[in-house]
């Protein structure tokens, strides 16, 4: 399995963190370069180091829990009525997608992704916050880390 498959796999990690920790819903850009992650979130205020440090925490316990990924590949219009929008970020999916490979780690995150993913969440490795910082006038939060 290729590097940036299991970082790419700790980006929806994070996310369910986020969600958990700080209640943001909406991604609004990733970046992955080998055992390097970025994910940037809308959110409404700066967090704090604590709470930063709490989202890597949940991440890695997470992890060491394990879960499956399932992937489900449904039309694009069964997708949005099962899920709603909970499959989406706020990059769009091009209007001319049909079909939606949907990334679900149970009871922790749900998005369409068209990226390959590990299997079991335990594979992705722990997680280490490289940096953070919040973007006040865009409201949002990017998270840096690796993996290792």
């Amino acid at each position: 399995m290729s590097e940036e498959v299991r970082t790419h796999s700790a980006l929806h990690v994070i996310k369910g963190a986020l969600r958990k920790v700080l209640g943001v819903k909406w991604t609004a850009g990733t970046y992955v370069n080998g055992l390097h992650g970025r994910i940037e979130v809308k959110s409404s205020y700066k967090p704090t180091k604590e709470d930063i440090e709490k989202v890597i925490e949940e991440s890695n316990k997470k992890i060491v829990e394990g879960s499956p990924i399932i992937i489900e590949k449904l039309p694009r219009k069964e997708a949005e009525k099962k899920y709603g929008d909970e499959i989406y970020d706020l990059f769009p999916v091009p209007a001319e997608v049909n079909e939606l490979k949907i990334i679900i780690i149970p009871e922790w995150n749900i998005n369409a992704c068209s990226k390959n993913h590990v299997s079991d969440i335990k594979e992705i490795g722990n997680i280490v916050l490289s940096d953070w910082r919040y973007r006040n006038t865009k409201g949002l939060l990017e998270i840096s880390f690796d993996i290792i």
